[in-house]
């Protein structure tokens, strides 16, 4: 598996320069709110996914007063290799080399450092929107499949195309039959992988939340599609009067979107806040387990300030699992130094300390 070694970072967020090494087994980092523990591992979910889990525009992530940053991680491969990835973003774009050769794709990068985050921005998966949702089946899936990400990327670009033609009233007949037939395809794509996973992702979520709420609750997960009722092709066909009224497609797999139900209800509305939290955590956990079957091997996981709401005994008993049998990199954060020390140290003696202070890090010997 993957296991970063070290890291290098320049001007992300509040990170001036920074280079760190760490334990590949548990690395804990401790501070008080807005030192910049996760923006630590922001850094290292950016390096894995080429984006930042919180900010949707990289001019967010620069240091302030700066309008470039860099990250670079030195990794142990799954071969026992070493490998040198890394990002530099500024004005010129975005370059992602490895061992200090260009990728000319994101693509050729997305899968090859997997990794899974959990922190308490998750909570939009369940209050938010939809799209919210489909970003972390986008996430999920484009770590694992490569078409997948290539489907999503052509089936986007098609849709802006069409979208654009609708909204000028610019409609060529012939031009949209063919740009229909061809997002069909990929549409259908995009639905099987998501239905499969949602479907795999159901009974792993419900073994994890029984860990947590101790079984007191049931859980599911429902996919819903358009493509649920047919190809995309026929109902773009049938919608095409409402689509030209609208100026804009208003059927597809980017209307896609998974309900979290709690006993037959759903979460948003009957869930507790600590029933939520919850289900987030139970949520990323089967990600982490459906990604590690997949793979063959762990992701690295980032756990950002995951005591939040949860009782301590319950984390005890879930770290223990992802930590036991094929155990991958996990990085944790928290505020509480002697929380962190008392669950972190009762699970291996192999582990690292990290204190922060004003993006500052120090290697805590213990």
């Amino acid at each position: 598996m993957p296991t970063l070694e070290r890291i290098t970072i320049s001007n992300y967020r509040n990170i001036g320069l920074q280079e760190l090494s760490f334990s590949p087994n548990i690395n804990c980092i401790w501070g008080n709110n807005g030192e910049g523990k996760t923006n630590l591992l922001d850094a290292i979910h950016y390096l894995s996914m080429t984006k930042s889990a919180f900010a949707a525009n990289d001019r967010f992530n620069c240091r302030y007063g700066t309008d470039t940053f860099s990250i670079c991680g030195n990794y142990r491969m799954q071969n026992g290799l070493q490998s040198r990835f890394s990002i530099q973003v500024g004005e010129d774009g975005k370059k992602i080399r490895r061992d200090d050769k260009p990728l000319k794709k994101i693509s050729e990068h997305i899968g090859e450092l997997p990794v899974v985050m959990v922190s308490p921005a998750d909570i939009s998966l369940v209050s938010e929107s939809g799209e919210e949702r489909r970003k972390f089946l986008n996430a999920v899936l484009s770590q694992l499949d490569q078409e997948y990400l290539a489907a999503v990327q052509q089936y986007n670009r098609l849709l802006a195309q069409r979208n654009k033609m609708l909204k000028e009233m610019q409609i060529d007949s012939d031009l949209l039959a063919v740009i229909d037939h061809r997002m069909s395809g990929y549409a259908a794509q995009i639905h099987s992988a998501r239905k499969t996973f949602a479907e795999q992702l159901t009974d792993v979520v419900a073994h994890y939340y029984s860990a947590i709420s101790g079984g007191r609750e049931e859980v599911s997960i429902r996919y819903v599609s358009d493509l649920d009722k047919g190809s995309l092709e026929d109902i773009l066909l049938g919608r095409f009067n409402r689509d030209v009224a609208l100026g804009y497609t208003s059927a597809g797999v980017q209307r896609d979107d998974l309900e979290f139900e709690m006993n037959g209800y759903p979460i948003r509305k009957c869930g507790s806040q600590g029933q939520q939290k919850s289900f987030l955590v139970a949520l990323k956990f089967a990600q982490y387990e459906i990604m590690k079957e997949a793979y063959g091997f762990a992701p690295t996981l980032l756990l950002d300030d995951i005591f939040d709401k949860l009782d301590i005994s319950r984390i005890a008993n879930l770290l223990s699992m992802v930590s036991g049998k094929d155990f991958g990199q996990i990085f944790i954060t928290d505020c509480n130094k002697a929380r962190i020390r008392e669950i972190v140290d009762g699970i291996t003696s192999e582990r690292a300390y990290f204190e922060t202070s004003g993006g500052c890090f120090t290697a805590v010997e213990i």
